[in-house]
Order: structure tokens, then C-alpha cells, then sequence
């Protein structure tokens, strides 16, 4: 993985970091899938749509503040986490925008299945936790506002 953060960067456990400012979608990542969200939305800015990029490198606890007023701003939510989307960043998510902002969302993460063999790019293509994947669900999302 490319690094994307600069070496002075503060690390704060449960605050997110907001590498990108946007106005029609909100795309939170983690692990990995932080830089593919930073290239999708490069894609996105080609299509004329501006998207705000945040890291939440730590979900528990969560930055509930940084996500509730992005999706105030942007109105719509993807998630993107290297996990199964039963439990992860995408499901805690949801949690913080049910009790407090309801806001269209879509997943980028793996199916509830087991894993395989494989190199590291074999994986991410074959379970979907790529740039591309986050660029379909954002047009998805974007249409549910």
C-alpha cells in the first residue's frame, strides 16, 4: 500500500480523520481500503461528484461526531472495511446513523463467507474491496438520497 499519510500525522485513538473534503457522499474506510477509497474518489471527481474521504482507523471506540456531520453535509454513506460486513465498521456505522441521522448507506466489505487462498490482489478483486467496488456502491447510494 501506498503511504498516504504524512509522518507528522497525529494519531488519535477514536477520532477519524478527514483526508478529504466532500459534498455529495461521505466514504469512511479502514485498513487498506482507506487509499482505495482516496483512489475511488478520484473516479468519482471525473464523474462530477465531489466525495469526502475519512479515515476511521478505529472503530471502537467510534468517531460518531465526524460521521454524523459528514452525512449531514453529504446525505448519503459508503462504508468500506476489509471484514465481514456483519459486525464491522459498516455495521457500527449504521448503529451511530439509525439512533441519531438515518442516512442511505451501502457496504463495501466481504460477504458473510470464509476466506480463501490467493495473493493480496487476487483476494481484494475476487471479494470486491477495491476502488472500483467502492466507486458502483457510491453511484448506488447517491441514487437512494
Amino acid at each position: 500500500m501506498p503511504v498516504f499519510t504524512p509522518a507528522d500525522q497525529v494519531f488519535e485513538i477514536g477520532k477519524a480523520i478527514q483526508l478529504q473534503e466532500g459534498s455529495d457522499v461521505t466514504i469512511v474506510a479502514t485498513g487498506h481500503l482507506v487509499w482505495e477509497a482516496l483512489e475511488a474518489a478520484k473516479v468519482l471527481h471525473e464523474q462530477g461528484i465531489s466525495a469526502e474521504v475519512i479515515n476511521i482507523h478505529t472503530i471502537k471506540p467510534l468517531d460518531d461526531k465526524a460521521i454524523i456531520d459528514s452525512v449531514a453535509k453529504t446525505g448519503c454513506i459508503v462504508t468500506a472495511e476489509e471484514h465481514n460486513f456483519l459486525g464491522g465498521l459498516g455495521e457500527s456505522v449504521a448503529r451511530v446513523l439509525a439512533l441519531h441521522h438515518p442516512t442511505p448507506q451501502e457496504f463495501v466489505a466481504t460477504n458473510d463467507t470464509f476466506g480463501e487462498s490467493g495473493t493480496p490482489a487476487q483476494l481484494m478483486e475476487k471479494y470486491g474491496l477495491n476502488s472500483d467496488s467502492i466507486v458502483e456502491k457510491v453511484l448506488k447510494v447517491i441514487k437512494r438520497k
